[in-house]
């Protein structure tokens, strides 16, 4: 098997596996209860939380659980709306947002919210520029990932930080750093974001589980779930101790010769590049600075046979969210590339693990079935 689509999701090291098996056999307590078991899974949740903290270099009372990156965007931009109330109604993000993102402020503009979209540069970049036009005394948040899904392009989300201070803004900042954990510089404090997503199945985690960092600018955050009073009262449901314990390893195990992992994945992603823009008719798509992501496409060649094909072969690609019924994704359609090309975007994406074999085997069948496999447009 080779395996590079681990923008979609990445494989679970067995020492991940191996701690969440022992939370759910052993250390089964629920957290909330005041007898010995219980008081350990609390410490257990308390442990995990430091340790993604310490791998943000926030503290771990600024982070929250919750169940996916999803919820966690959710969460950040009603509690920054609800946080700027009497600030005003409009809403700054990118048109290259995730879904997570884009639903939300579709359906705020549905309640009288204006939300600005910022179109990106045909190589998939936003410029600081662009949110200083955007700006009104009104603008009550500021939604912007820190690496897009599709092209790996990099975000100026601590520019922004440092403009909305400039200006006096009391827009939030919010950005969607599940592409960007553990790949980009990521510490809130440093970027000048209020409000930072994650998800812990970009980074060996398991699904079901991601996390939320809210800035002590939010000091009163509107809570996502009343209940029992979990997660301090703003998240309640008892928590996933096995999901938790399971992040914070794959954190640990991520965090460890980072440096070394990051050069490997930057190794791996231009010996790709090289090696796919030698065959004909392959162009790149976007200028992604992000060490794991890279898009291509075989212009004129419908991306969804391509990853079909390759597919049957043991290769495992992603037209990402290129291709969604037949038709371009909306990162695709916002780079505004002609329609041969943006029919044939796909999406390769790497981690620690990924070899060179893994490239040669995707060249070959690529080079090998271009012109006999896949019907051009």
């Amino acid at each position: 098997m080779h395996y590079l689509d681990n923008a979609a999701t990445t494989p679970v090291p067995e020492a991940v596996a191996k701690t969440m098996y022992d939370v759910l056999v052993n250390r089964f307590g629920n957290p909330s209860s005041q007898y010995q078991i219980g008081r350990e899974a609390k410490v257990l949740v308390d442990d995990s939380r430091k340790v993604i903290a310490d791998a943000l270099a926030c503290e771990a009372s600024e982070l929250f659980f919750t169940s996916c990156g999803t919820e966690s965007d959710n969460w950040a931009i009603e509690a920054a709306l609800w946080q700027n109330r009497r600030v005003g109604r409009h809403i700054i993000t990118t048109a290259v947002e995730h879904n997570a993102v884009l639903e939300p402020c579709k359906w705020y503009a549905s309640q009288g919210y204006e939300v600005t979209y910022l179109l990106p540069a045909r190589a998939g970049n936003i410029a600081v520029s662009q949110v200083e036009q955007a700006l009104r005394p009104d603008t009550a948040l500021v939604s912007m990932m820190l690496v897009n899904n599709e092209t790996g392009c990099v975000f100026p989300v601590a520019e922004v930080a440092k403009l909305l201070q400039s200006k006096g803004s009391q827009a939030l900042l919010h950005t969607d750093a599940v592409q960007g954990f553990l790949k980009v510089p990521c510490s809130p404090k440093e970027l000048g974001a209020d409000f930072l997503s994650l998800s812990a199945h970009k980074i060996g985690g398991p699904k079901g589980i991601g996390a939320l960092y809210i800035s002590p600018r939010v000091p009163h955050p509107r809570p996502l779930l009343p209940g029992g009073g979990q997660e301090r009262g703003l998240r309640s449901g008892t928590e996933a101790t096995a999901q938790i314990a399971g992040f914070a390893k794959a954190v640990e195990l991520r965090v460890e010769d980072l440096s070394e992992k990051l050069r490997h994945m930057a190794e791996i992603k231009a010996y790709c590049r090289e090696r796919l823009l030698s065959i004909p008719g392959v162009v790149p798509v976007g200028q992604g600075a992000a060490p794991h992501i890279l898009s291509v496409s075989l212009a004129g060649y419908p991306s969804a046979n391509i990853v079909n094909e390759l597919s049957g072969q043991g290769i495992y690609i992603s037209a990402g969210s290129a291709c969604h019924q037949g038709k371009a994704s909306h990162v695709v359609k916002a780079l505004q590339l002609d329609k041969r090309t943006a029919a044939g975007v796909i999406r390769l994406s790497f981690g620690p693990d990924t070899v060179k074999e893994d490239i040669d085997a995707l060249y070959e069948a690529l080079l090998a079935h271009k012109n006999s496999r896949f019907p051009m447009l």
